[in-house]
């Protein structure tokens, strides 16, 4: 079951009519929780135990780290810093444990397989390809384990811990942001069921516009994209430097369609069951530094990994060396955590390279009044935009073919590297019915769209009331089942 098909249109509203019927704040819970469970189920029902059991144990270890010290003891300052000793060993034994879960399902196969190339054991190198083969990692385990580290630092920094398994299990397994995030924190989505109502008519209406965008998005936008870059990607040997480059192009967009879509629709379908998801993008590809950048992209995981990673490190607080150490460190674990291989290393520290440098530049600047005048001027503003989306869907190559030698030819073959001749009869013409230069141009009229969307939100603060977003879904809908490409692609995050 998947957000853009007939089967999840029928669950949702099967869902909402079961939820909306009962008053019991109890019985919606179950009903949460019931549902979430069986949408698991139609992906993969045989990790359903894995996951209660991981999400009953970081529930009891937050109750613990939750309770207060037993105050009858006469030496309370004894008591005090036992009970601060015992939190800690809790919490990190409930880190440990999710990065265990995480590295069993996901990285075992690459230790091996690195571990047995690095020191020529072929069988080694057998047995992870083996395990690779066979182990399928349970989906959103990530996104699952990155939100059960998050809850029980929230709680160990003094937050109330969960009272009841019912609530925190509902929360968990919530349906819409189970697979892909985007990552949400306990406390407040506890909040939002402590004051649920039914919605009103233009909060509806906002989440159904969210689905019909969504879809738009994924169905009718990333799909469509997704069948030229698997082509170009799955040809390397007979593309061109200029195709390459439309293929990295297009996958940049493919990617922010696919996933902000994705969200769009988690968010959706959240707002008609009462909830609110926390906002995972904000027009990425109009940021003026890698910095602005990480602020728009993904924003819950960048919230996740300045908060529970780079803050704890130091953050920005012990001087400008550390400081970038720092940005190196969680950009390489953002690169890991999306994926076991090499590529996903190289997009990290690529990545954490450019912040490194922002931040050089960013204290050069604060000394230099010339400096600091020309990247607050529009020649500034526009030179930091193109590095800024240079280095970005450069880095993209590394993403989108994490076996290093594919990604390396095609980083090799960027520049000077003439097409084979049937390279463009088969993707374009025979696939698309188009040339080059007008896919080229239709991506250059898609960021022209989105250079619209943004100037409307964000500069002009233009938004369409509800009865016209009420009229607009339907007809977005339709153009999603009449234009989109038969047999959907599957969502790009839910391989992380």
């Amino acid at each position: 079951m998947t957000f853009i098909s007939l089967t999840y249109a029928l669950f949702l509203l099967s869902v909402l009519g079961i939820y909306w019927s009962v008053q019991q704040p109890w019985l919606r819970m179950w009903a949460l929780l019931a549902a979430s469970i069986v949408f698991y189920a139609s992906l993969q029902v045989q990790y359903i135990p894995l996951l209660l059991a991981a999400t009953w144990i970081t529930f009891r270890l937050g109750q613990v780290m939750g309770s207060p010290p037993d105050w009858r003891i006469e030496d309370w300052q004894f008591a005090q810093q036992d009970w601060n000793r015992q939190r800690l060993r809790l919490l990190w034994f409930g880190i440990v444990l999710n990065v265990l879960l995480l590295l069993g399902f996901k990285y075992i196969p690459f230790l091996m397989s690195s571990v047995g190339a690095l020191l020529g054991m072929p069988a080694m190198q057998e047995n992870a390809e083996w395990t690779h083969a066979h182990l399928i990692a349970p989906l959103g385990l990530s996104f699952f384990c990155f939100e059960c580290i998050a809850y029980l630092i929230d709680v160990y920094r003094g937050g109330p811990a969960a009272q009841r398994f019912l609530n925190f299990s509902a929360y968990k397994l919530f349906f819409p942001k189970l697979i892909s995030g985007p990552i949400t924190r306990y406390h407040p989505f506890a909040t939002q069921v402590q004051t649920q109502g039914f919605p009103t008519v233009d909060r509806l209406t906002e989440g159904l516009w969210l689905i019909a965008c969504g879809a738009v998005k994924k169905g009718l936008l990333a799909d469509n994209l997704g069948v030229l870059v698997d082509l170009s990607f799955q040809n390397l040997q007979r593309a061109g430097s200029a195709d390459l480059w439309l293929a990295a192009i297009a996958y940049g967009f493919q990617l922010y369609l696919d996933f902000s879509g994705y969200v769009d629709m988690a968010r959706g379908s959240a707002i008609l069951l009462g909830f609110n998801l926390p906002q995972n993008f904000d027009f990425p590809y109009f940021s003026t530094s890698i910095a602005d950048f990480w602020r728009r992209w993904h924003m819950t995981l960048g919230d996740w990994l300045r908060n529970y990673l780079y803050s704890p490190l130091g953050g920005s607080r012990q001087g400008l060396l550390r400081t970038c150490l720092n940005l190196m460190i969680i950009m390489l674990i953002a690169g890991i955590w999306h994926g076991a291989a090499w590529g996903f290393v190289v997009w990290g520290i690529l990545h954490g390279l450019a912040l490194v440098i922002h931040r050089l530049v960013d204290a050069i600047s604060s000394r230099n009044e010339g400096l600091k005048r020309f990247w607050q001027n529009p020649p500034g503003i526009v030179t930091g935009w193109l590095l800024t989306q240079l280095m970005v869907f450069f880095a993209w190559i590394f993403f989108r073919l994490p076996d290093l030698k594919d990604s390396w030819l095609v980083v090799q073959r960027l520049w000077g590297h003439a097409a084979d001749a049937q390279f463009a009869q088969k993707v374009y013409a025979e696939t698309f019915g188009l040339e080059s230069v007008q896919i080229a141009l239709l991506l250059a009229i898609l960021a022209t769209l989105m250079g619209i969307a943004y100037t409307c939100d964000r500069l002009l603060k233009l938004q369409l009331n509800w009865p016209v977003k009420l009229l607009l879904v339907p007809a977005c809908l339709f153009a999603v089942w009449l234009l989109a490409p038969a047999g959907s692609l599957p969502y790009i995050y839910f391989d992380f």
